[in-house]
């Protein structure tokens, strides 16, 4: 390549009249060469017909990759916003599990019939039997701690756990 070449090969009416209109401002003619370079060199000084150009298909991008990227985006945006929306919505959760256990706690529940049941609700080591009804709340027994519970089931090995059923039934006799 020779010294004084220039790097894009313009017809020489093109050159004259470029080097006549910008001459002497060096930034124009670097974007001119830099844009010209970009287009393809002598295809920006080429003449136009009238004729209409047959599009090729091999430039166009393979639709279903296209398609593909774009559902992948999709999945994306939506898996983020959803799992933002579980996250607001569990926060608390989470933060409770790293720290103390609640104290007040349902232990058991057993429905007795259509909107009634009854719980078995701790508070520290405390635990209350308790039923709800529609009239309201009502507090049936206390009911011994959950450590003194099993301490005598290890003490009593042999003998087999009463059903609920039967500690219910013993419970409502007593009162």
């Amino acid at each position: 390549m020779k010294s004084g070449a220039p790097l894009l090969k313009f017809p020489a009416q093109v050159r004259r009249v470029f080097l006549h209109v910008f001459r002497g401002n060096r930034m124009r003619t670097g974007i001119f060469f830099f844009a010209a370079t970009l287009c393809g060199g002598e295809s920006v000084f080429a003449q136009t017909t009238n004729t209409i150009a047959a599009v090729t298909t091999t430039n166009l991008p393979d639709p279903s990759a296209s398609l593909l990227r774009v559902f992948g985006a999709l999945a994306l945006v939506l898996g983020l916003f959803l799992g933002g929306v579980w996250f607001y919505k569990n926060w608390r959760r989470l933060t409770l599990q790293r720290g103390q256990q609640p104290k007040l706690n349902i232990h058991e529940t057993r429905p007795l019939g259509a909107r009634q049941a009854i719980f078995v609700v701790g508070y520290d080591k405390q635990r209350f039997l308790v039923a709800t009804s529609p009239a309201g709340v009502s507090l049936l027994s206390h009911l011994p701690d959950a450590e003194a519970v099993v301490e005598a089931d290890a003490g009593a090995k042999t003998s087999a756990p009463m059903p609920f059923a039967q500690a219910l039934a013993q419970v409502l006799k007593g009162k």
